[in-house]
């Protein structure tokens, strides 16, 4: 048997007061997708790092094709055929496809000067390779979806003749169909005798796409599995060293007075006359496909993007939420989709950004008490099982589900009436959901009424005393918990329904 393209043998990787990596081992085979798992935290950034040629590690070998390598930066790393994908996609806005393909290593004419002509023609002839045919050589990447800059970095990839590519939540931010055009691609790779390395949070993705699966937990191999003999509660029970039997610990509470009413709420062009009630202690699932106008209800709800007609009604009060000072000082949190642009100050501390929305209650003639904040983020860190070294870490340095715990800690330090949660688990490990889950109910079993919208439909129906369907930015059904099940809500979102229904 030839020997691995990549072969990583008890690699260790130390960063100070913390054991990243212990004797971590896999390897990848020519035409194989070998699918890395792990809570966040568990290594997985790390190990690619490593392999990338970003970090250095501290013991173990890399081999590639059977000969020892050593990657001092990433340019050692692609010279070797090694090429990551990394979920944040690193691509110039302003530059033409053709451009950012072979940026750095574009074909020379004379005298050392670019040939245009043979940078358009290799980067046509890459999209024909890879029978991309909705994609054009001189298209500018900034008017591209995520969909097609993901494929222009594979691309790129390509361009340095990678044969082992490291895809890392590949599919984190990409419509059904564009998952669906990206499986194409992998699949065709695999066919090129490229091996992938493929990191997802997404169980179902892997039984899809991968051959094989290598756990980490703690920065430690757990085990290795063929795709074809596993399943999923094995999976998880690796992950996350015990059985989670229910992801979705729903727990009945009594549901109370309304505290939400909105009516015939209109903000052109996705809010189109929507009219909604969220009691006290009721968890309301909101579903729908992407563009739905979903999200854009609620950044209505909390002031981002206003009303432009229709009453909102908190606790029997007419309200006029028209900022999202307004909302706050109302009672009213929301969870942003998109945790790093909106919900997050990154570079800043975990103490401050716990603090960032409570920085009224914690001050005095103009001055924050310092010794209050501190209190108030080493509780919340206490209460949400945040992993971190200490509240002075930069939030940005910890992993996507403690980042996340981070921004719902960070809102509920005002003690909100109703919290909007939009996409409340998206990018966020297996046991990481758990807990999340666990922190819904509990807020529910106090009485916060929350308004839970998720891409995610065994989450929706899993969590949820109502549902509501939205579709083309009106609300198309509605749907009891007994009467929730995948086929009728998933049949509304699809437009199966054409009226308003209520399950009874």
């Amino acid at each position: 048997m030839n020997a691995p393209l990549l072969d990583v043998r008890n690699l260790e990787k130390t960063f100070p007061g913390v054991r990243a990596l212990t004797g971590v081992s896999f390897d990848v085979r020519a035409g194989e997708v070998h699918a890395l798992l792990g809570e966040n935290g568990a290594g997985k950034s790390t190990l690619i790092k490593v392999v990338s040629g970003v970090y250095q590690p501290d013991g173990g070998e890399i081999l590639i094709d059977g000969r020892a390598s050593r990657f001092t930066s990433p340019e050692d790393a692609k010279r070797a055929g090694v090429a990551t994908i990394y979920q944040e996609l690193l691509l110039f806005p302003e530059l033409t496809v053709a451009e950012n393909i072979f940026l750095g290593h574009a074909p020379r004419a004379g005298f050392g000067r670019i040939d245009w002509r043979a940078v358009r023609t290799k980067a046509e002839a890459l999209l024909a390779s890879l029978e991309i045919d909705d994609l054009a050589a001189g298209q500018i990447v900034g008017s591209l979806s995520v969909g097609h800059r993901q494929r222009v970095e594979i691309l790129r990839a390509l361009s340095h003749d990678a044969r082992i590519l490291i895809m890392d939540e590949p599919t984190a931010a990409l419509t059904e169909a564009d998952v669906t055009r990206l499986f194409g691609i992998v699949r065709r790779l695999k066919g090129r005798g490229v091996g992938i390395v493929y990191i997802s949070h997404r169980l179902d993705e892997l039984f899809e796409i991968a051959d094989r699966v290598t756990v980490l937990r703690d920065g430690a191999y757990v085990g290795s599995r063929r795709m074809a003999d596993t399943n999923s509660a094995e999976l998880v029970q690796m992950m996350v060293g015990r059985r989670i039997e229910n992801l979705f610990p729903k727990t009945l509470v009594p549901i109370g007075a309304p505290v939400l009413e909105a009516q015939n709420l209109v903000c052109h062009p996705m809010t189109r006359g929507v009219s909604l009630t969220v009691r006290s202690g009721e968890i309301v699932g909101l579903a729908g496909l992407v563009g739905s106008g979903r999200s854009e209800l609620a950044q209505v709800l909390f002031g981002i993007t206003p009303a432009e007609r229709g009453e909102i009604r908190l606790q029997g009060e007419a309200v006029r939420i028209d900022s999202p000072e307004a909302a706050r000082s109302r009672g009213i949190a929301y969870v942003p989709e998109d945790r790093a642009v909106q919900g997050l100050v990154r570079p800043m501390s975990v103490l401050n950004n716990f603090s960032l929305a409570a920085l009224g209650a914690l001050s005095r003639f103009g001055f924050i008490d310092r010794a209050a904040e501190r209190r108030m983020a080493e509780a919340g860190v206490k209460r949400f099982s945040v992993k971190t070294s200490s509240v002075d870490e930069a939030a940005g340095r910890l992993s996507g589900g403690n980042q996340q715990k981070i921004v719902l800690g960070k809102w509920l330090a005002n003690s909100p009436k109703l919290l909007v949660l939009d996409e409340p688990t998206r990018g966020v490990d297996v046991g990481a959901k758990a807990e999340i889950h666990r922190l819904m109910g509990d807020l529910a079993a106090d009485g916060v009424a929350i308004l839970m919208i998720s891409s995610e439909l065994p989450e929706v129906l899993g969590m949820s005393d109502r549902v509501l369907v939205m579709r083309e930015g009106r609300l198309v059904a509605e749907f009891d918990r007994a009467h929730a099940t995948s086929e009728a809500v998933g049949g509304a979102m699809m437009g199966g329904g054409a009226n308003r229904e209520r399950a009874a």
